[in-house]
């Protein structure tokens, strides 16, 4: 990943997906998928799950998202303590 997509709000992006099996619909079923997508709308994520609704048997249950900054701030600290080498 790019630093310009990172400042474009790409994120790690983890969709938990719960659905039903299709011959057995009282059970659930999860499956995880991580891939970088854009916050907040997360356009990857969601054409996924259309694909899925329009082209696969097992009916979405629930669906959980979380995403990731990649960049975080920088944290600083006072080294404790003095080292040298020879």
């Amino acid at each position: 990943m790019q630093l310009k997509e990172q400042l474009n709000d790409f994120r790690l992006t983890t969709a938990e997906v719960l659905y039903r099996l299709p011959d057995h619909p009282s059970l659930l079923q999860e499956f995880i998928w991580q891939t970088m997508d854009k916050a907040p709308d997360f356009p990857r994520i969601r054409k996924f799950l259309r694909y899925w609704e329009e082209n696969l048997e097992g009916r979405l249950h629930m669906v959980r998202i979380s995403a990731l900054e990649v960049i975080w701030e920088g944290k600083w600290r006072q080294a404790q303590g003095d080292f040298r080498l020879n």
